[in-house]
């Protein structure tokens, strides 16, 4: 016996935030995951060993105390753009290290154009609006704060 095919949502925002914690790249694709989605689009923004030409050793993140409300304000205007999207997205404050996972971005569609430009799209809006401040330490033992007013 066959099942009915599930339903596209006009759009859902199931994951948005912003988190001291470790963020886990398999967990945004799976909170995502629907039967009826052919398509998920993920991005991953990795802490760099450079910026600018200069090499970066660490840096730590810090968020205006609205950061949450304002990610999940960005990540409902995405899905209502997209609609039949299912979007996750997290920005990691705090001390990271090279490597690290700072922003992870999730978008479920039935097709792969839509979950790419809405995925963009989020990430986009995320690194433009999100009050998160960057405090780079360099490897010459200077350091700098980028995206602060």
């Amino acid at each position: 016996m066959r099942r009915a095919a599930e339903v596209v949502p006009a759009s859902v925002v199931v994951l948005a935030a912003v988190t001291d914690q470790p963020i886990d790249v398999a967990t945004h694709e799976q909170a995502v995951a629907a039967r009826w989605a052919g398509a998920t689009a993920i991005f991953a923004g990795v802490v760099r060993d450079h910026d600018g030409g200069r090499a970066v050793d660490r840096l730590t993140y810090e968020a205006h105390p609205d950061a949450d409300q304002v990610v999940a304000r960005i990540a409902g205007q995405v899905a209502d753009l997209f609609p039949g999207t299912v979007i996750a997205v997290s920005h990691r404050v705090g001390a990271l290290e090279v490597t690290d996972v700072a922003l992870v971005a999730a978008v479920a569609s039935a097709h792969r154009g839509q979950a790419f430009a809405a995925c963009a799209e989020l990430v986009e809006r995320v690194k433009a609006s999100l009050p998160v401040w960057k405090h780079q330490v360099l490897a010459d033992g200077s350091d700098e704060w980028v995206g602060a007013l």
